[in-house]
């Protein structure tokens, strides 16, 4: 079943495109990816399919609904977890939790069981009673994930869920977010700009500038990279890329970092390189290519 179906979806203010004719399906129960940098268009497309932006044009079906004409079929249908924590600091754990429960008009028995059963999974058991304003950054984000489900939503909406915290806390959240889909097999639909978040999904769609520019899974879009990529620097980077472009008719890419090539054996390719530019090298790295490089690959820079 289709959970997430979006056709040409456009958002413009005034001369500014934000999102700029994506089409795309996520399937019931997979984890989705959307990866970009900051102001690629990823927290606009998901505003829009939750309700919270309407699109300039184009159509988008959550759940079966339509995001515009069924908007409250919809926001019952999903969860969603903004990329700021919106936690009523003044309440406790226990009570921001059940302040949820009545919006979504759950009985008292069945709010009181859930959220027993959230506070287990989400490690905050012991933090039921505890202010907002005593968890970590972790504990907050960890809290703000299991209000979003405390209602069962088909779908889960994460915009960059783990942005601003620490590794430490990051695997904190990916090991709570990996236990709810095991438990509640739904749909997740994550944006982000982290490489290692998105390598965690079953397909990514690559955004730039408010267009869908790849769609696949990890591996099937570092297969647009074919072979080992290496990433060169000398001392003298302009001159020397256009020695290699004339010389061993390869396309290359520079960024500050150096020059990137992708070429078919790179442990064949690195001494032709030493025997050519051997005394101008100063660092050189060879690598299966990675998610940074696909995108590099398609846009000309790296990932920032």
């Amino acid at each position: 079943m289709t959970a997430i179906e979006v056709k040409d979806l456009v958002k413009k203010y005034d001369s500014i495109t934000a999102v700029n004719g994506i089409s795309l399906e996520v399937k019931s129960g997979e984890f989705f990816g959307f990866l970009g940098p900051n102001g690629a268009g990823k927290t606009t497309t998901i505003h829009i399919l939750c309700t919270l932006l309407k699109p300039t044009s184009g159509s988008a079906k959550v759940n079966g609904y339509d995001c515009v004409t069924q908007a409250l079929q919809v926001r019952s249908s999903i969860g969603l977890v903004f990329q700021e924590t919106t936690l009523d600091r003044e309440l406790s754990v226990y009570e921001n939790l059940l302040f949820n429960c009545y919006l979504y008009n759950l009985k008292k028995k069945v709010a009181e069981a859930r959220i027993d059963e959230i506070l287990e999974v989400s490690g905050l058991k012991d933090r039921k009673h505890h202010s907002i304003m005593k968890l970590s950054g972790g504990m907050r984000r960890n809290l703000d994930i299991a209000r979003g489900i405390l209602h069962r939503p088909k779908i889960l909406f994460l915009d960059e869920p783990t942005i601003g915290l620490d590794p430490q806390a990051r695997i904190h959240i990916w090991d709570f977010i990996n236990k709810l889909r095991k438990q509640e097999a739904m749909t997740v639909f994550l944006t982000t700009h982290y490489m290692e978040e998105a390598e965690k999904c079953d397909r990514i769609g690559i955004i730039d500038h408010g267009r869908l520019i790849a769609l696949g899974t990890p591996a099937e879009l570092k297969r647009m990279i074919k072979g080992d990529v290496i990433h060169l620097r000398t001392t003298r980077d302009l001159e020397i890329e256009q020695m290699i472009q004339k010389q061993f008719q390869l396309s290359t890419k520079r960024t500050p970092e150096g020059i990137f090539l992708e070429v078919d054996s790179g442990e064949a390719f690195i001494p032709l390189l030493f025997k050519t530019f051997g005394d101008q090298i100063q660092a050189i790295n060879i690598n299966r290519p990675s998610l940074n490089d696909v995108f590099l690959h398609l846009t000309g820079r790296e990932f920032k």
